[in-house]
């Protein structure tokens, strides 16, 4: 059996594939940049060949039956969950994957695997659930095996939704839209995975959709306060209701930030929440679903807690580092008495114009390090910000160690408090993700 796993590089994808690779099946797998999602997979590449396929493009259907083969299984696991531009979504949840399905019947290819959503209809009022359901529409008419597969929010370590709700679980108290009414159905990654295996390795006929869910709704109150109890946590959080207007509101900021899990569409998603039989999935499975309650295992908690406490807190300690920064220059330019911050220079040896302009360099320089903290790109923070940030720190604790030794011994610790500066900065720079030329470079090469 060959399998082609469209969007291998992806959370879903990427799963899939190391799955199948692992049962030894030829794969043909694609990504935006197959060379990138090559280097960076770390299931067995024997028997998987990648090509470069942007569905955001609309790859025609002549483009796809150059790939293709009679009897091959085809999954796609191509998706976006927010638009970074207008149309992305139809683009790639809806016209690409129709090239695709065209193809597919045209070749004669044993089974299609269409990954969409739960929710998802042609009519639904998000355009995440609109764009799938367009899509799942026009493969059930296509003249091809077909399996409308519809997770709903799926759970895995590396998952976005998971992420965010460990995040929200770690809470003492939490703000939920209707105080977390909605009702979900969670399912977790390996049951989505097992699932899969097993439609691609019995090749049913004609068309069917299969809700993938866990085994009973759970409202999102109830679903964040047993994560908590995974977590290790034996009180529950203090959950306050937030009305729904809020709620939207912040998620629409939420989306100007790019990366993150939330925004306007996500947002009218959760408050929508779906739930579905799980009756189908169990039949596939041979067993029931995974239960809500043991998505963590015992090894993976305090991991977890520490991933979703960073989560938060991180952001937090970037923006008090950036507002001392900040706050310095506003202090240094005008709040402090400017007779005695030349004072101090003097000790040090700067008198005169150069004190004069020593303070208003240093001043400015330190506003600069407080919006850079904030604007640069992680890359730039990595190999500029951050070192920068301890040298100069270790510069000013040297200059006044050696010129005003008596402010270690000072009350309010205006020497010693760099100790603590320094390690969140430290820790800052460690928690940057890895430049791509690094991780290239430590990939290992495909044999």
């Amino acid at each position: 059996m060959r399998v082609v796993i469209v969007g291998a590089s992806g959370f879903l994808g990427r799963a899939f594939a190391e799955a199948f690779a692992h049962r030894g099946a030829d794969l043909l797998c694609t990504a935006r940049d197959a060379d990138k999602a090559r280097a960076e997979a770390l299931w067995p590449q024997t028997h998987a060949q990648w090509i470069s396929a942007d569905l955001a493009e609309v790859p025609p259907a002549s483009f796809w039956t150059e790939h293709l083969r009679p009897g091959d299984v085809v999954i796609n696991a191509a998706g976006v969950l927010r638009e970074r531009r207008a149309g992305e979504f139809d683009a790639i949840h809806h016209l690409g994957p129709v090239q695709l399905f065209d193809a597919c019947a045209a070749v004669g290819v044993a089974l299609v695997i269409q990954i969409s959503a739960l929710g998802a209809t042609p009519a639904a009022a998000s355009g995440y659930y609109r764009s799938k359901g367009a899509a799942d529409r026009h493969l059930r008419r296509c003249r091809v095996a077909s399996a409308v597969v519809q997770p709903s929010l799926v759970w895995g370590d590396e998952g976005a939704s998971a992420n965010l709700f460990a995040s929200l679980a770690v809470m003492p108290m939490l703000l939920l839209p209707g105080g977390g009414g909605q009702w979900l159905q969670p399912v977790h990654l390996h049951d989505v995975v097992a699932g899969v295996l097993a439609l691609a390795e019995a090749r049913p006929v004609g068309s069917r959709t299969i809700a993938f869910v866990g085994p009973e709704p759970v409202s999102l109150r109830t679903y964040l306060a047993d994560l908590r109890r995974q977590l290790g946590y034996a009180h529950q959080a203090w959950v306050l209701p937030l009305p729904e207007c809020l709620f939207r509101w912040g998620a629409m900021l939420a989306g100007r930030w790019k990366g993150g899990f939330l925004d306007a569409e996500t947002a009218g998603m959760l408050l929508q929440g779906n739930a579905a039989p799980a009756a189908d999935l169990e039949g596939w499975l041979g067993r029931a679903p995974r239960s809500h309650r043991a998505f963590i295992p015992a090894h993976g908690v305090p991991a977890l807690r520490r991933a979703a406490w960073l989560q938060w807190m991180l952001p937090l300690l970037r923006w008090s580092v950036a507002l001392v920064w900040i706050w310095t220059f506003i202090v240094s330019i005008g709040l402090y008495p400017r007779d005695q911050s030349l004072a101090l220079l003097a000790r040090v040896g700067a008198s005169g114009l150069w004190a004069e302009l020593l303070l208003d360099g240093a001043a400015v320089f330190d506003l600069a390090l407080g919006i850079g903290t904030l604007a640069l790109p992680a890359a730039w923070r990595s190999r500029v910000l951050w070192p920068l940030q301890l040298a100069l720190i270790a510069f000013y604790t040297a200059a006044i160690t050696w010129a005003m030794p008596e402010f270690w011994l000072h009350p309010f610790g205006p020497l010693s408090k760099n100790l603590p500066m320094c390690a969140a900065i430290g820790l800052l720079w460690a928690m940057e993700p890895p430049s791509r030329r690094r991780m290239h470079a430590a990939a290992p090469k495909p044999p």
